[in-house]
């Protein structure tokens, strides 16, 4: 069928892009792509949200999710056959004990990155410096998460492994770089104000745990500040969940018609209860560094968006409108609500998360609109919250 998609140069200023090969039908899947490198984000990890360490799959079945989230134990899901986690399938790494959804997988993350990794016996040593880079991330980046240190430290371990690793550094080196004032941006956006005491500290622990010769560029301030800058702004959100995969299976099936209307009355009601007991984490979340994903540039009236329908890593990008061959696929980085919001409001957003000023065609028919944010506007104004902008996580 050959790719309906590629990345091509547009300029220096704007970088790559990604366009149509050929005629894309609205509702039509664009590509499915896997990272080069993903990880789970540590927070949600250590409050039990599990899911497999390499795909991100999440592991619970869907009643043990909405029991978890709600917090109560006894709640039981009518179409159990719904649920698609198979538990039989998980295996665990022999010597550290972490979960994965398939011998597959175990596989997978052997092979590229698990053993520089693993922690074997020391799993829950405080002192193991791999823990203690944890520990100090952890310390730094409360929920709502937008990154992880360990999608650096796979990075690194991922080339340790390679028997190709030119390949690799030539793999991780697609992604968009910056100049050295937008890396100072993005990190600050990621660390805060204290910011280069905290990027230091953290290179300390990150070259302790795993310096590596090869990669000595990567451990200098410099290297350290690029490479935490690229995940900052590469890394695209994953979300997965066993209970919306149920949700979405028992969406699809033939029922009778006041069987249909209870089932659906079950799940509003679900969704409220857990909003009141968990608030807005319902998903496993991570990020990854996908290749084609990440050319794709921002528009307010994007053409194309990101899911993750497979409940592991595997993004989809699916079409929102036909498009043409040679136009330009872009998606949004603002939510449904930001974009809705006056072109003055959008674009601080951008300028702030992603260091640019849009100039998508909805954005340049709004040029002479008033620079000012309207009254509701800027009650809400305060309101945006890291996690949606990062890299607006995806709901799945």
């Amino acid at each position: 069928a050959g790719a309906a998609a590629e990345a091509r140069f547009i300029s220096s200023a704007k970088g790559k892009g990604l366009f149509a090969t050929r005629n894309i039908r609205k509702g039509e899947t664009v590509f499915v792509e896997r990272p080069v490198v993903s990880s789970q984000f540590l927070w949600n990890a250590l409050y039990n949200y599990r899911a497999c360490d390499h795909c991100l799959r999440a592991l619970e079945t869907a009643e043990e999710n909405a029991q978890r989230l709600l917090g109560k134990s006894s709640l039981v899901l009518p179409h159990p056959e719904q649920c698609s986690i198979r538990k039989e399938l998980h295996q665990q790494c022999p010597c550290c004990q972490v979960t994965y959804c398939s011998a597959e997988c175990r596989q997978a993350a052997l092979e590229q990155y698990h053993q520089v990794l693993c922690l074997g016996p020391s799993r829950d040593d405080p002192t193991h410096p791999l823990n203690k880079l944890q520990e100090a991330w952890r310390n730094m980046h409360y929920p709502p998460e937008t990154s992880s240190i360990m999608l650096m430290a796979r990075m690194v371990a991922t080339i340790k492994q390679a028997k190709d690793k030119e390949w690799w550094i030539k793999a991780f080196s697609q992604f968009c770089n910056k100049t050295a004032n937008e890396e100072e941006e993005i990190v600050h956006k990621l660390l805060g104000d204290k910011f280069k005491g905290q990027l230091e500290l953290l290179r300390l622990l990150f070259t302790e745990a795993l310096y590596d010769e090869y990669l000595s560029r990567w451990f200098t301030p410099e290297g350290f500040r690029s490479l935490f800058a690229l995940v900052g702004t590469n890394g695209q959100g994953i979300g997965t969940s066993s209970l919306s995969q149920w949700v979405h299976a028992c969406d699809a099936l033939d029922l009778p018609m006041l069987q249909r209307e209870e089932l659906d009355a079950f799940i509003d009601q679900l969704y409220k209860d857990i909003e009141k007991e968990s608030g807005e984490f319902l998903n496993c979340e991570g990020s990854g560094l996908y290749v084609l994903q990440s050319c794709c540039n921002h528009s307010c009236i994007p053409n194309a968006e990101t899911s993750f329908p497979e409940n592991n890593f595997l993004l989809h990008l699916t079409a929102l409108e036909d498009i043409e061959a040679g136009e330009e696929i872009c998606i949004s980085y603002l939510d449904c609500c930001q974009r809705e919001r006056s072109r003055h409001s959008r674009n601080k957003i951008l300028r702030e998360n992603y260091l640019f000023t849009c100039s998508c065609p909805k954005c340049l028919a709004q040029a002479d609109d008033a620079d000012v944010t309207s009254d509701e506007e800027e009650e809400g104004e305060g309101e945006t919250d890291d996690a949606e902008l990062e890299d607006e996580m995806t709901d799945v």
